[in-house]
């Protein structure tokens, strides 16, 4: 398949695909169209084949899309036929949530280390993994393949690790800390913000409110 951009819009609505996918794939279903996805997901079925297109299309006039065929033509996509070994910076509350997330591994993720400064903290199992001491991560990192780094943690302290994690192999941050991060254009980084989701439902059930009210 040749190369070409595909815009992140694009590549945004493709998890959600194959999320719809696998479901079909469990129900049973063996084909779909595009009408039918649609009905499902609430996308316009011009949107689906639009989206589609820019991979090559994946469908046949009159049967509609293979689903397992398309569900694994997604995951390829996504690089999902790929393993990808990640650790946890950060064992609060949120780095154990995401460490004991089976889904993960599901998906290719695979779960490695986790990392934290508090002693108390470091030696409690986290889904059979051990919280080990930050100051272990650079040993540990030359010692194992690991190309993800999941970040949980302060963002003073999210700035200072992202040296150590850079200059040790790590191509690819996830990160929960609210900073943006200076990295080296080789290193991918995917912010997340949790409060931008409740402020977005919180605008959402303002702006009903308001309607109501006129």
């Amino acid at each position: 398949m040749e190369t070409k951009e595909i815009s992140q819009a694009v590549i945004g609505r493709l998890p959600r695909y194959l999320r719809y996918l696998g479901d079909l794939k469990d129900e049973g279903v063996e084909r779909i169209s595009s009408q039918e996805l649609s009905e499902r997901m609430k996308v316009t079925a011009s949107q689906i084949r639009q989206d589609f297109n820019n991979f090559g299309g994946f469908g046949q006039q009159g049967y509609g899309y293979n689903v397992a065929y398309l569900y694994d033509e997604i995951s390829k996509i996504l690089g999902l036929d790929h393993k990808y070994h990640f650790v946890i910076i950060g064992a609060g509350n949120l780095g154990k949530a995401l460490g004991n997330y089976l889904n993960f591994e599901r998906r290719g993720f695979i779960f490695k280390g986790i990392f934290d400064k508090n002693p108390d903290l470091v030696g409690q199992d986290v889904r059979g993994v051990k919280v080990m001491a930050i100051e272990d991560l650079e040993r540990f990192l030359k010692e194992n393949p690991v190309e993800i780094a999941v970040l949980t943690i302060p963002k003073t302290s999210a700035v200072d690790i992202v040296d150590v994690l850079v200059d040790n192999g790590i191509q690819a941050i996830w990160n929960f800390a609210h900073v943006d991060l200076n990295v080296p254009d080789g290193v991918l980084v995917e912010n997340v913000h949790l409060s931008d989701s409740l402020m977005k439902l919180s605008y959402n059930i303002n702006r009903r409110k308001t309607e109501k009210d006129l």
